[in-house]
């Protein structure tokens, strides 16, 4: 299920929600009970590492095997 960030305009606290995509819309209210909140726009982290690409025709990869691009 997908996490949401919200933050209260009354209290400026910070908070998230897991809820269904279908109400990621749906009003939220802080824990300290404020109903004047708005979901902030959070960045997805992918974890991993980033792969140093290869030199055009450097035999292999590419679009089927190297051969037709070059």
């Amino acid at each position: 299920m997908p996490r949401y960030e919200y933050r209260c305009r009354a209290c400026g606290t910070t908070f998230e929600l897991n809820r269904p995509m279908a109400q990621s819309s749906d009003p939220a209210s802080c824990p300290e009970g404020h109903d004047d909140t708005v979901k902030l726009l959070s960045a997805v982290a992918v974890g991993g590492t980033a792969a140093t690409p290869r030199a055009a025709g450097g035999g292999g990869g590419g679009c089927c095997g190297g051969g037709c691009c070059g």
